[in-house]
């Protein structure tokens, strides 16, 4: 990264700040679900409708804002979308009524499904072929990095400003967008292929393709599951089942999100070493040990721990993903396909906070025991997955050697 020279840099940051503010503004509404359904006179369980559906909606805007991307460029998209979403989080701070709300976020959701792969294929397309894993995983790290965001500025600004400020506050992204204008260029992946008159069209790709395709939707919807299902009950896991009080949830659920930021870019390095494929089977395997720690220890420290190397683990292997998907896809779908199957992965996975609940239910209250059998079982196949999957390790992406030389 230290080599790179400084478009590339700042085409690596604004990459890194859509995704980390389009996941902050994401997870703003998971700190605030209880003091809507008070507002709303509705029960939270009614209220939780909001992120099924802001879920739901993302494979729409990874295909809408991805197919842009491909005909008009990366970086006007982006900007497209950034606006898009931070006006939809602006808008939910005054939804006069609960289905307002609803629809609000519903569009919120497409907008937030174009950021991934629009940003990361500008980034991937933008920088040296060698450093792809390392972008990578910084990249990815963007994720926990929102998350991390969003539960500072609960901590700092909720008793001041209540629900509606904090999603003013989630609008602030739309400042991005000057520092995209004037410091960040069009994609020379995206430009070679504009003056080659390259086709688009997203369906004679899917069919041409359509193993990879699919090989991709079902190896996404793992990782989907192994990242929400180690993720969304984990703080219902600590307060209803081990009763830990609001400043210790708060403390484990920065650490791991510490872990889940250092985890990404790790392993994303370590990909350019050792493989994509074997990055990612030595992260998933790496999280089978820890299951017992994470989800059936006691005590504040152990549990703490537990979460720790679990992130580290789960969103190591999370690192290696935007470039793997990146590198299997044609050049002329690296801003569509990537996102779309990525998107529609996290649809089949939308399941999981239900499943892990019901599991629980069925055993006495045992949110670890829920948590456990997803996580475990995702590892698992997520290797399987990997095992026969295609290296791609060391391919060259056209356009990054003129831009390196620049």
């Amino acid at each position: 990264m230290f080599n790179w020279t400084s478009t590339q840099r700042n085409v690596a940051f604004a990459s890194f700040a859509s995704w980390t503010l389009d996941a902050f503004d994401f997870f703003i509404l998971v700190f605030v679900l209880s003091d809507l359904a008070q507002f709303f006179h509705k029960s939270i369980s009614d209220v939780s409708l909001a992120i099924m559906l802001t879920l739901a909606v993302r494979p729409i805007g990874a295909l809408l804002f991805g197919w842009l991307a491909e005909r008009y460029g990366r970086r006007p998209i982006l900007m497209l979308n950034i606006v898009l979403f931070s006006l939809f989080e602006l808008l939910s701070a005054w939804s006069p009524t609960f289905a307002a709300f609803l629809i609000f976020r519903v569009i919120y959701g497409v907008a937030m499904g174009g950021i991934w792969g629009v940003a990361s294929s500008l980034a991937l397309e933008t920088i040296p072929d060698r450093s792809r894993g390392l972008m990578s995983g910084f990249f990815q790290a963007g994720y926990p990095c929102g998350y991390l965001l969003a539960s500072i500025v609960f901590g700092l600004f909720f008793a001041a400003v209540g629900w509606r400020g904090m999603f003013l506050i989630g609008a602030l992204p739309i400042l991005l967008l000057p520092y995209i204008y004037f410091k960040v260029p069009e994609s020379p992946v995206w430009l070679a292929a504009r003056s080659r008159k390259e086709s688009h069209a997203l369906l004679p790709i899917i069919r041409q393709h359509w193993k990879i395709c699919l090989y991709m939707v079902l190896l996404m919807a793992c990782f989907n599951f192994f990242s929400h299902g180690t993720q969304d009950l984990y703080p219902t896991f600590l307060k209803v089942q081990h009763q830990f009080d609001p400043h210790t949830v708060s403390i484990i659920a920065i650490s791991y999100n510490i872990a889940a930021m250092l985890g990404g870019v790790c392993f994303g390095s370590l990909s350019e070493r050792i493989g994509r494929k074997r990055a990612i089977m030595l992260a998933s395997l790496l999280a089978l040990p820890v299951l017992p720690l994470w989800a059936f220890s006691s005590g504040s420290w152990a549990i703490g721990a537990g979460a720790f190397l679990m992130q580290f683990m789960v969103q190591g292997a999370w690192g290696v993903v935007p470039t793997y998907l990146t590198e299997l896809v044609p050049a002329n779908a690296r801003a569509v396909l990537p996102g779309f199957v990525y998107q529609t992965g996290n649809l089949i996975a939308s399941v999981n906070a239900t499943l892990q609940s019901r599991i629980a239910e069925a055993h006495g209250g045992d949110y670890g025991l829920g948590m456990a059998i997803v996580a475990g079982t995702v590892a698992i196949l997520i290797c399987l997955f990997a095992a026969f999957g295609r290296e791609t390790r060391g391919i060259e992406i056209s356009g990054a050697v003129a831009q390196e030389r620049r």
